[in-house]
């Protein structure tokens, strides 16, 4: 599947369009962009688009981080996961939630031994940022290509959600690491489906017809 990595409900109405998309990935940062209340972008972009639209847990404290969490989930039901950094208190908050039925995501996530545990809770996806990994640790789609053979060695369901993806190589070189998934902003995933080769094919066989008539 591929998610649109935005909070932008414009970019959530021209991806859906594509029919290419399955989902919605938002952040805090992304949410700030909007410059509006984090429910009201949520909502909206479960109106414009389909499959779930996850949520990042970002309060101050566990209970903050819960209440949040059933809150907005309150608001589409069945449409709206989350998102929730890797800490050992998160992984049991997240533990809860997966308990309580929600949909549960954990990002920021760096390292293999991190992917075990967070399959050992049973959370249904792992978001490694694979570009912001090749920069700070030197090999985003080895990261994800080691978190695979963790996921796989351990017979867990838990999938991989690449995010952090700049350019169309970087997110095949991904795939082909063994991603599940990816997350994507709306240019990305544009670039990836242009090729100048692509482009000058069409060209050839618009100018063979026009020189046949």
């Amino acid at each position: 599947m591929i998610f649109l990595d935005s909070a932008f409900v414009s970019d959530a109405r021209r991806a859906f369009q594509t029919r290419l998309f399955s989902g919605v990935t938002t952040n805090p940062a992304l949410l700030a962009q909007t410059g509006q209340d984090d429910a009201k972008v949520i909502s909206e972009l479960c109106d414009a688009s389909q499959g779930w639209v996850f949520y990042q847990l970002d309060g101050p404290d566990v209970e903050a981080r819960i209440s949040a969490a059933r809150k907005i989930q309150a608001l589409r039901p069945g449409r709206v996961g989350l998102k929730i950094p890797c800490t050992l208190e998160n992984l049991t908050l997240a533990a809860q939630m997966i308990d309580e039925g929600a949909t549960v995501g954990i990002t920021a996530i760096f390292s293999g031994s991190q992917a075990r545990l967070a399959a050992e809770i049973g959370a249904h996806y792992i978001l490694p940022y694979v570009n912001r990994s090749t920069l700070l640790l030197g090999d985003g789609p080895g990261l994800v290509r080691e978190m695979r053979a963790v996921i796989d060695g351990l017979g867990a369901s838990t999938e991989i959600i690449a995010a952090s993806l700049k350019s169309p190589a970087e997110a095949l070189e991904t795939l082909l690491a063994g991603a599940h998934h990816l997350t994507l902003p709306l240019p990305t995933l544009e670039a990836m489906a242009h090729h100048e080769l692509s482009d000058g094919a069409i060209t050839q066989f618009r100018e063979a017809r026009q020189a046949g008539v």
